[in-house]
């Protein structure tokens, strides 16, 4: 029993050693150098970039089309307005005529103009409305100072028949713009 203390004992110091080993040995550790004082204060770096602009707020898709607007266009009564993030929806009640209306700002709005675009659809373009602003058919897209609104009527008839009214609500969005 003594011959397997005096082994324990052993292989514990060798462990010791080893370790101390892999660490440096024995010696104590030096201590860190002091932060050296600068004499003279450094001067100022100058920014390779510009600040970014402060974004500008979101805008409110519900607040660009009221409810009010929403049924004039679809010529109908339309249930109350559903935001979601950047879009605001007005649907037709389940007793119907079929018919909703969606109002999209921002990124999402100019995105499904690009892909109306790569559809080959065709586009009027409005002038005097906003700095830029297109009629297709059951849509219509505005842009004043960046901010894309891109407005959709769904309805089951000829849809022709509310160009007038999809153009006169993109001047109104445009002038809240």
């Amino acid at each position: 029993m003594r011959h397997l203390t005096s082994v324990a004992r052993l292989a514990a110091a060798a462990t010791v050693l080893t370790v101390l080993a892999a660490c440096g040995g024995t010696e104590p550790a030096a201590a860190p150098p002091a932060p050296a004082q600068p004499s003279e204060p450094a001067p100022p770096t100058e920014a390779t970039e510009a600040p970014e602009p402060p974004a500008a707020a979101p805008v409110d898709a519900c607040a660009l089309v009221s409810k009010e607007d929403a049924e004039k266009l679809a010529g109908t009564p339309l249930d109350d307005p559903l935001p979601s993030g950047e879009t605001c929806w007005f649907t037709g009640p389940v007793s119907g005529p079929v018919a909703q209306v969606e109002v999209h700002v921002g990124d999402g709005a100019k995105k499904i103009l690009d892909i109306d675009r790569d559809l080959k659809h065709e586009f009027e373009t409005l002038s005097g409305i906003g700095d830029e602003a297109y009629l297709e058919e059951g849509m219509v897209f505005v842009n004043v100072s960046g901010v894309w609104v891109a407005i959709r009527l769904v309805r089951t008839d000829d849809m022709a028949k509310y160009d007038e009214r999809l153009t006169e609500l993109a001047r109104t969005v445009a002038g809240r713009l």
